[in-house]
């Protein structure tokens, strides 16, 4: 093989084919948000949905996202969701992508029927992004 035909470790295998590429990354997007379209929401006062920061009090009161409310994934039962419609969005995040919290709670609500999605980075995320959090 020569320098021309090696093929690098991305091309190694196969992009797939574009249907079932546009397929995965829609689906990606029925179960992720990012920092950036949640900030842009929030700003504008469009946030039709509720974020949840599913990090222990302490964490949160440390640093989270502005109009994050604080509900521990190991919390999230009907009871303390009971304020909330049945079709109420809710966004999760936790510290960032080390975290597996956000994915607890995403199991949690989606086990009690409720709509959720991840958002990607978690606290982690939003500072990379530029955004600040605050203390409470």
């Amino acid at each position: 093989m020569t320098r021309n035909d090696a093929k690098s470790p991305v091309s190694e295998v196969p992009a797939a084919p574009a249907a079932d590429a546009e397929a995965h990354f829609a689906g990606l997007l029925a179960f992720e948000t990012d920092c950036w379209d949640v900030h842009d929401a929030m700003s504008r006062g469009v946030a039709d949905f509720v974020l949840l920061d599913v990090r222990s009090p302490d964490l949160f009161a440390a640093g989270h996202v502005p109009g994050a409310r604080n509900l521990p994934h190991g919390r999230l039962i009907e009871r303390n969701l009971a304020e909330y419609p049945m079709g109420t969005l809710f966004v999760v995040y936790c510290a960032g992508p080390h975290c597996n919290g956000a994915d607890k709670a995403a199991v949690r609500l989606a086990r009690l029927g409720r709509p959720v999605k991840k958002m990607i980075g978690g606290a982690t995320g939003w500072l990379d992004e530029g955004f600040d959090l605050v203390e409470s």
